[in-house]
């Protein structure tokens, strides 16, 4: 059941239906065709971390063969986008499935993709959309047509790796929220494989060995006439199959010496020839370490067969959870919750579903909901009898961090009384707290004067790497709208000049990007814009204090890359930021 899902794609969005694309969305031919290889190669990766787990695989398995995913897309696509209603309908069918696939909204990864294509938002939305029904859509009729099965679908996601390596980069992942290239290709092939060793396959009927050891034909009759003589003549006819089977086990056994062997010698012969060249980027370079690894493990298994019996019923290591679970939410002024969760299984998931749908209703929320096996349980699943109030409140902003709570918006009123109700409902087993801006400033910056010292001695580091690692600690809190450097930022931001002017001076100049970004309040236009503009005035001030300006490089992304969700005053406080970032 193995695929290139990229070519797949490609044979499908022939030049024709690019050309298409590109007259409905006013685009160069080009500009349309790397949005495509872009999102394209994301959204397998998607694929692949949904398919990592037991569930997901089974999930996204019951998604690809649903009704609402067209089997016959590939023919179908020019007629679909030949006129304006088609496309809008492809487009959304696509994005619905995806952001049911992935759990998240998908427009994180298109706006990525505007940013690196330089394509407008509007189309790499719509593209995106398209590419995500026309990939399902296809690996739904591979699926029918081979007769594919849930227990096949890892390693189907498994074999496009190597396809789609060359095509990722960190921004994109994070968009999918996988974190970096490197961490996702070096972990997801084990994951799927153990998720393929543990899903059910169906087996097909046994054949019968005739030809290993023929039966013996005894005549009805003779039986018959047997009856009343002796019965010595069964102790032989016993004796001698046992023989048979003794010879056919020995014979076995010496088969399986003499592939082990061969096993052993292909093992030799596997560890001097596999000396992959460096690759040229580093996510190939990660790709060929985890293939030379898989090529290890299977010379290894081939060279014990005596032992693989046994190993097959060991499972295979489980992901230990690390990460506390997540729940955030905001309520419109209508009181409707959009909320945003990271747990560690589809049941979790279904439970949370569950209970927002029995107490709020089907269509009154919007969820992204997303399971990743590395976090613990979600204790506070037991107790979101206490939160569901909140999820009803205009305006309440609420975020649980495992055991800790955060409230902001109308929920932290104080004459509502919602920090203390919680306190008082969830005890001591919960930490409760309200987000205060002043608090986390101050928080930040001492962070960062104790961190920059290190910077300031005779044999500090001049690294970008280091310098950006220490820069990156302190805080610079804009007033709303506003791009003026904030007097509480001055003294961090001399600190900071200190640093590099003494590396220039020392002959290391270290070249940074200064990078704005904003929250998602507001128009995306806007943003862009506010985050350009604050960019310039920090990098503005540095070059001010002597900070070379050939250097220094500011650039805006608007609310794009958030660190942290939009949905409460902490996280939209933390997306409001400028980033240092080294330069080669």
């Amino acid at each position: 059941m193995s695929i290139n899902a990229i070519q797949l794609i490609q044979s499908a969005m022939t030049d024709g239906v690019v050309r298409q694309l590109a007259g409905r969305f006013g685009l160069p031919a080009d500009a349309t065709q790397k949005v495509l290889a872009a999102a394209a190669p994301a959204l397998v990766a998607g694929l692949m971390q949904k398919g990592a787990t037991l569930d997901g695989a089974r999930s996204l398995f019951t998604t690809i063969l649903s009704p609402e995913v067209n089997g016959h897309i590939a023919e179908q696509l020019p007629r679909l986008i030949g006129n304006t209603n088609g496309l809008s309908q492809l487009e959304m069918a696509g994005r619905q499935l995806l952001e049911r696939t992935l759990d998240r909204r998908v427009d994180v990864l298109s706006d990525e993709v505007a940013l690196q294509t330089g394509v407008p938002a509007h189309a790499t939305h719509a593209m995106t959309g398209i590419v995500g029904a026309t990939l399902l859509g296809l690996l739904k009729r591979h699926c029918l047509e081979g007769q594919g099965n849930a227990g096949q679908l890892p390693t189907l996601l498994g074999h496009q790796l190597p396809v789609i390596a060359p095509f990722l980069n960190d921004r994109l992942m994070a968009a999918l929220g996988l974190g970096g290239v490197g961490a996702f290709a070096g972990n997801i092939l084990a994951q799927l494989k153990a998720v393929s060793s543990h899903i059910d396959h169906p087996t097909p009927a046994a054949k019968p060995a005739a030809d290993a050891s023929p039966s013996i034909h005894v005549p009805v009759d003779a039986v018959v006439r047997e009856e009343r003589r002796s019965h010595t003549w069964l102790w032989w006819l016993l004796a001698a199959i046992a023989a048979v089977l003794a010879f056919l086990f020995l014979r076995g056994c010496q088969g399986e010496q003499s592939a082990g062997r061969v096993g052993a010698h292909n093992s030799v012969d596997a560890a001097v020839t596999a000396q992959p060249a460096l690759a040229p980027v580093q996510a190939s370079a990660v790709l060929v370490a985890a293939s030379d690894a898989a090529a290890s493990a299977s010379a290894a298994s081939a060279a014990t067969p005596a032992s693989s019996a046994s190993d097959a019923q060991q499972p295979a290591a489980a992901v230990v959870p690390t990460q506390d679970s997540q729940l955030s939410f905001i309520v419109d002024t209508a009181g409707k919750p959009t909320l945003t969760a990271t747990v560690g299984s589809e049941a979790e998931k279904t439970q949370l579903m569950d209970e927002l749908t029995k107490r709020l209703g089907q269509y009154n929320f919007v969820p992204n909901i997303t399971v990743d096996p590395a976090t613990k349980p979600a204790d506070w699943l037991a107790h979101f009898d206490s939160l569901l109030p909140l999820l009803s409140l205009p305006g309440a902003e609420v975020k649980v961090a495992g055991t800790h709570i955060e409230l902001s918006g109308t929920a932290a009123d104080k004459k509502l009384g919602w920090l203390d109700k919680l306190k008082s409902l969830l005890g001591t087993s919960y930490e409760i707290g309200s987000f205060d801006v002043a608090h986390a400033v101050a928080d930040a910056n001492e962070n960062f004067r104790s961190a920059i010292k290190s910077l300031l001695t005779p044999d500090s580091s001049c690294a970008a790497a280091d310098v950006v690692k220490v820069l990156n600690l302190q805080v610079i809190n804009f007033a709303s709208a506003s791009a003026h450097v904030p007097a509480s930022a001055v003294d961090d931001l001399k600190q900071s000049a200190r640093v590099l002017n003494a590396c220039a001076g020392n002959g290391k100049t270290a070249r940074l990007e200064v990078a704005g970004y904003s929250d998602n309040v507001g128009g995306e236009q806007a943003n862009l814009q506010l985050s350009k503009q604050r960019a310039n005035a920090v990098r503005a001030y540095l070059v001010k204090t002597g900070v070379p300006a050939d250097s220094l490089l500011a650039q805006g992304y608007g609310q794009a890359r958030p660190v942290a969700s939009n949905d409460t005053a902490s996280g939209r406080f933390a997306n409001r930021r400028i980033e240092f970032v080294a330069q080669q």
